[in-house]
């Protein structure tokens, strides 16, 4: 009998996790009291982050020797995540005007307080953040994105140095090298932490979280459908990336991403599996983590629909005008969600109370919003993937059968 995949056993832990949560329901069931599981296992994987992402980022941006081509990188990376968010962002914005979830639905303004953190989101706040006070308190609350700038400079520095560094980078692709065999070890419990976590969801909300306010569910998994056969498809056709060769890079990542609604579950086995489909070291050490706070695709087109859904179930008539400068908020707030704690939550609570939308909307939500952080997460993973190999191809990078990259092809052979 072959052995089975890693990818199959999460698909059977997953359905075994669902199975639980249904047989065995409530505070009291057996499903809810597997948390702990699903918790040791995300634990082990926000340990990897830190060590992996200093070790990768720093040991790619030294290996370049060139500061002009990380900053050119920089640069495509960025415009890529603007372009291919907002293109999110819009097409959220359609799809909820055009399928309108929110009628028929009531939600009343009251006194009613929400346990919801701080709202007030302003852009110097997120640029402050953007920048750590310390490296190592950076590292013990996993924010990614000052682990990114920190390692970014530092590894800048590194090539700026030259000889007198290479202790240093040498040390950093040991520990690369060490936390990529930590995550394979780490990775063996996937299929438990995955069904637990599955299983815990199901168990606490019921199996009626599947189906109330479904069609808010439907219009966002039908939106991130078509963003994702049609825009990111369509860049995947205009960039030649092999397709069957990329889905099976991003497969499990994906499977991690939403079974878990967890990014950071799924970063370590994305850099890695990039990193064997061919892109260049570098390339997935820049990327992928800048990714996590500014390539948000799925949050992104989740926070418009949302937004829009609220108003329409509380009777605002919110005329083109009004989304439109809605839309340009949240495409500025939204690039700093990955610093704050309950990130889609605050966001759409600050638009909600910039827009004077009632707050009530978000307590509506939250019945199902377990079901939306999974699609929206996993879009999420599956843009940087696709981010990361858009960027080695702009670099002038292909990718060979057997998943080496080749040297750089020549200006008239790259697509964008």
């Amino acid at each position: 009998m072959k052995r089975l995949s890693l990818t199959a056993w999460i698909f059977i832990a997953m359905v075994l996790g669902i199975a639980l949560g249904i047989a065995s329901p409530g505070a009291n069931g057996i499903a809810v009291q597997l948390a702990p599981i699903s918790n040791i296992f995300l634990r082990l994987i926000k340990s990897i982050i830190a060590p992996l992402l200093f070790g990768t980022l720093v040991a790619g941006i030294a290996g370049t020797g060139s500061v002009k081509a990380m900053g050119r990188i920089g640069a495509k990376a960025l415009l890529y995540f603007e372009i291919a968010t907002t293109i999110a962002l819009f097409l959220g914005l359609g799809m909820v005007n055009l399928i309108r979830p929110g009628d028929g639905l009531k939600i009343e303004r009251s006194a009613a307080e929400l346990n919801l953190p701080a709202a007030s989101m302003k852009i110097g706040d997120i640029l402050e953040h953007t920048f750590p006070t310390s490296v190592f308190d950076s590292m013990a609350r996993g924010d990614v994105l000052q682990l990114v700038v920190f390692c970014f400079l530092f590894g800048t520095a590194c090539a700026a140095v030259g000889a007198a560094a290479k202790p240093v980078v040498q040390f950093a692709e040991s520990v690369a090298e060490v936390m990529f065999t930590y995550t394979k070890y780490v990775m063996y419990l996937a299929p438990l932490g995955v069904g637990a976590a599955i299983a815990v969801t199901v168990g606490s909300k019921g199996i009626g979280v599947l189906f109330s306010l479904g069609k808010l569910v439907l219009t966002l998994y039908g939106s991130l459908l078509i963003f994702v056969v049609v825009v990111l498809g369509g860049i995947i056709l205009l960039t030649r990336i092999p397709l069957k060769r990329f889905i099976a890079a991003v497969r499990e990542p994906w499977i991690i991403a939403f079974s878990t609604a967890s990014s950071e579950a799924a970063l370590p086995l994305a850099m890695k599996n990039m990193e064997n489909f061919g892109v260049p070291k570098h390339i997935v050490a820049f990327v992928i983590p800048t990714g996590y706070s500014f390539n948000l695709d799925g949050t992104t087109m989740y926070l418009a629909l949302a937004s829009v859904f609220i108003a329409q179930a509380a009777g605002v008539q919110m005329g083109f005008g009004q989304q439109l400068i809605m839309m340009l908020t949240l495409m500025l707030t939204s690039k700093g969600v990955a610093a704050v704690p309950r990130a889609s939550l605050v966001i759409l609570a600050g638009t909600l109370t910039t827009f004077n939308l009632p707050l009530e909307g978000i307590a509506v939500i939250l019945g199902v919003d377990a079901i939306l952080d999974m699609a929206r997460t996993s879009v999420n993973v599956l843009g940087n993937c696709l981010a990361c190999a858009v960027v080695a191809r702009w670099e002038g990078y292909s990718f060979t059968e057997d998943g080496r990259q080749s040297a750089a092809l020549s200006p008239q052979e790259v697509i964008l």
